[in-house]
């Protein structure tokens, strides 16, 4: 059964601005996935950026993208890339995925527009095998009180442009809370330079399902 989420204008102007910035993101997708082995889920894979970075130690990348335009560019994208990835429509609250069917799973700059983070955390830790590992690179809710409450004024408009993107999820607290155990995290502004925009705080760590 089709997803049925549709982003048209997100679907078209995301990659443009991702390309202005991956210069400069690059680097942190690389340290997302480094180390990682076996076989990998890729939540919300948008147009396939991660694909060229995934290590050769990774037999496997099942790719899921629900939004029907951007999953044909990570198709695409999928065809070049230095492990095998299979792209394939579905959401992150309902995986098309078994028990325990994978090593390690990735999530990036998609737990802020999800439809409910907290169901979407549980179907990792079910997809998960015991003790699998959570990679995450999300934009979070700033720990700035003033540019917080920014981020909960500017939610309602970005969620219109952005896809549904809440500029304001605690998304640590809320993997946490699912159960996962964060063992590594580094919080940065990013793009490092710019204007203020509510989605500049980040997060990259990595978090592990109990074993």
């Amino acid at each position: 059964m089709p997803s049925d989420v549709r982003h048209p204008f997100f679907a078209w102007i995301y990659p443009r601005i991702a390309a202005s910035v991956e210069p400069l993101a690059q680097p942190h997708r690389i340290e997302l996935l480094s180390g990682l082995h076996g076989r990998v889920l890729e939540v919300g894979a948008g147009h396939g950026l991660n694909f060229p970075h995934y290590p050769a130690t990774v037999t496997e990348v099942i790719a899921v993208e629900p939004e029907p335009a951007l999953r044909a560019q990570a198709i695409e994208a999928a065809r070049t890339a230095p492990v095998p990835i299979t792209v394939i429509d579905g959401t992150a609250e309902s995986l098309p995925l078994g028990d325990a069917d994978v090593d390690a799973a990735v999530t990036c700059l998609v737990l802020c527009s999800v439809r409910d983070q907290d169901a979407a955390l549980a179907e990792l830790r079910r997809v998960l095998r015991p003790g699998g590992e959570l990679r995450f690179y999300e934009h979070v809710r700033a720990q700035d009180p003033r540019f917080a409450r920014y981020q909960d004024v500017m939610r309602p408009l970005w969620k219109v442009v952005g896809g549904n993107c809440h500029t304001n999820r605690d998304t640590p607290a809320a993997i946490e809370r699912a159960g996962f155990a964060i063992s590594a995290i580094e919080r940065f502004r990013f793009p490092p330079k710019g204007p203020p925009l509510p989605v500049l705080p980040h997060v990259l760590g990595r978090a592990s399902s109990p074993a």
